[in-house]
């Protein structure tokens, strides 16, 4: 019975994450947006959204996309790595900022890399995996509930 609301509140855990780094890496990118910084025609997210889907879309569509997507991973990181920590955290941000430079970007028309766009979408699209590494690291660490799988390894 204890298992069981131990795996429950892990999985709570998280989920309350990701949602928690989807939140604060949405809130950096619409900023960056709306602020005129970001090289991006449209948010990642909402390009890919309305690919899926062959229709324009509003923005809080792509918020959607983009909190499941990042919401997702951090649940794999969370639960499922068996080794946690900085740098962990850092290599899987690294891992799909190289699939979003790869798979991504053409999928949604924008060229391998973003390069029928714009070479600034490289360092662009690095800067949202990196603060994904940096939050996901952070709220893992500093949310309480750990489960056994964390091997200590925080630094």
């Amino acid at each position: 019975m204890t298992d069981s609301i131990a795996a429950k509140s892990t999985w709570t855990r998280a989920i309350g994450i990701g949602i928690g780094v989807s939140l604060l890496t949405a809130i950096v990118s619409v900023v960056a947006l709306k602020a005129g910084v970001s090289p991006f025609p449209k948010p990642p997210s909402l390009a890919f959204a309305e690919t899926l889907l062959d229709r324009a879309l509003p923005l809080p569509v792509g918020l959607l996309f983009h909190t499941a997507y990042v919401t997702f991973w951090s649940v794999v990181f969370v639960r499922f790595f068996p080794k946690r920590g900085f740098w962990p955290a850092m290599a899987l941000g690294g891992a799909l900022w190289l699939f979003i430079l790869a798979a991504f970007f053409p999928l949604v028309g924008w060229g391998f890399a973003g390069l029928q766009v714009s070479p600034k979408l490289i360092p662009a699209s690095f800067v949202p995996h990196f603060l994904f590494g940096l939050f996901l690291w952070a709220l893992d660490t500093y949310t309480p509930g750990k489960h056994p799988a964390t091997s200590g390894d925080q630094s």
